[in-house]
């Protein structure tokens, strides 16, 4: 049997965008490789075949335990998702080590072919942020990021540290799937096996808020003005349309937002104009949530990339987001599927043009559908993930550091 590619990542059942996303990656990785076996070494609430729930991060050493795993293995590759959060061990005084133990694993395994995958690369890093980021290319073979604006910005970052920029990153996109497209005539049936054709009110056309409550996904930027875009949208065509916002909470902590999100939603309810629909952001129903939909709105505050935009491409669904907002901005500029707003008015203008022009929707929607055939499908994605797992083995192999080009 030849030698596995080892993955390290949260993994479901937790609820974690990065557990989602290393479910789907490792998915397409297998299908690309029926050769050989796709592990994950997770966290020790990772649950699954060929899932080894060994991360502890109540102990400062957490990593050996992970890297005397890898080295039993015998890999063909390790692949490493990362963010801040996931690794970091906090003292009995509430300290962390800020990543410390994440790069001591890394020093541990330096004997196999290494890729890490940051999910949170900003514009303009802090000083910690810029000396991790440092200390990880040093150490690992092959670094992916999500967007070419990370790679063009973080040069200029280290530049105006007087560092060298590292030349071992390699851009590969926020993986979408090719698989989960319904036909205009299959949303009546999504309809009714959600529940949605129990509810008397509702339109036939709607506007998404899908994905989960929390407090940088601000609903309420939206639901403040809906019942003059409703009334605006209806003089122009004489179509009715609502909004379905359908979510959860998944931290505790944003739990005053999802009170305040939902109970807007509700008073547009009893009015005819929305509904509110509670479910779990993750599987196929996530994507069946969504298809019923028209367009999406997905007004966030902080984002570097989204899972929920991934899913809005898989869709081709056309859709309405904030700007600059990191990796968010950058796909919308690339994929030509989407509208950016800066302002209340902005967004007004946005989803009423969008509601009021089917031809502008299905525009960007054959848009969302090249780009996700052509740049970001999963096999697509895949196949991107082989060409850098050949480039660390080299690495590895010969101890010559991987040298490619600069974006700009």
């Amino acid at each position: 049997m030849p030698s596995p590619i080892v993955m390290i990542s949260s993994y479901p059942p937790r609820l974690c965008g990065i557990a989602t996303f290393c479910e789907e990656a490792r998915e397409f990785i297998q299908k690309r490789h029926p050769e050989r076996d796709v592990l994950v070494i997770s966290h020790l609430d990772g649950e699954g075949d060929g899932v080894f729930p060994l991360i502890d991060m109540t102990r400062r050493d957490w990593w050996r335990v992970v890297a005397a795993k890898v080295r039993q293995l015998q890999p063909h590759a390790v692949h490493i998702e990362h963010e801040y959060g996931l690794y970091e061990y906090c003292d009995p005084r509430g300290q962390g080590d800020g990543n410390e133990g994440f790069l001591d694993l890394l020093d541990a395994i330096e004997d196999f072919p290494i890729l890490v995958e940051p999910h949170t690369v900003h514009g303009r890093v802090t000083d910690f942020e810029a000396d991790f980021l440092f200390k990880l290319c040093q150490r690992a073979h092959m670094v992916l990021f999500k967007c070419h604006y990370q790679k063009w910005r973080l040069d200029w970052n280290f530049h105006g540290r007087g560092w060298p920029t590292p030349r071992n990153i390699m851009v590969v996109p926020h993986g979408a799937r090719p698989d989960r497209r319904w036909s205009v005539d299959q949303v009546p049936e999504l309809r009714k096996e959600l529940g949605l054709d129990q509810i008397p009110h509702l339109a036939e056309h709607m506007v998404g808020l899908i994905g989960w409550i929390q407090s940088n996904k601000r609903w309420d930027i939206l639901t403040s003005m809906w019942e003059d875009i409703a009334t605006t949208i209806e003089q122009a065509t004489g179509q009715e349309w609502d909004l379905l916002a359908a979510g959860s909470m998944r931290d505790p902590a944003d739990k005053a937002e999802y009170e305040k999100y939902k109970h807007e939603i509700q008073l547009l309810e009893r009015k005819g104009l929305a509904q509110y629909y509670e479910f779990i952001p993750r599987g196929e129903m996530y994507f069946k949530v969504m298809a019923v939909c028209d367009f999406i709105v997905l007004p966030t505050t902080d984002e570097t990339q989204s899972g929920t935009l991934a899913r809005i491409i898989a869709l081709n669904k056309p859709f309405i987001t904030t700007a600059p907002m990191e990796g968010l901005t950058a796909q919308t500029l690339e994929s030509g599927g989407g509208l950016l707003f800066t302002t209340k008015e902005m967004l007004r203008e946005h989803v009423i043009n969008l509601a009021c022009d089917e031809g502008l929707r299905m525009h960007l929607g054959n848009n969302l559908k090249r780009y996700l055939e052509e740049v970001v499908s999963w096999d697509v994605v895949a196949a991107q993930y082989d060409e850098a797992y050949q480039r660390a083995r080299v690495a590895c192999k010969t101890s010559q550091p991987v040298v490619l080009p600069l974006e700009f």
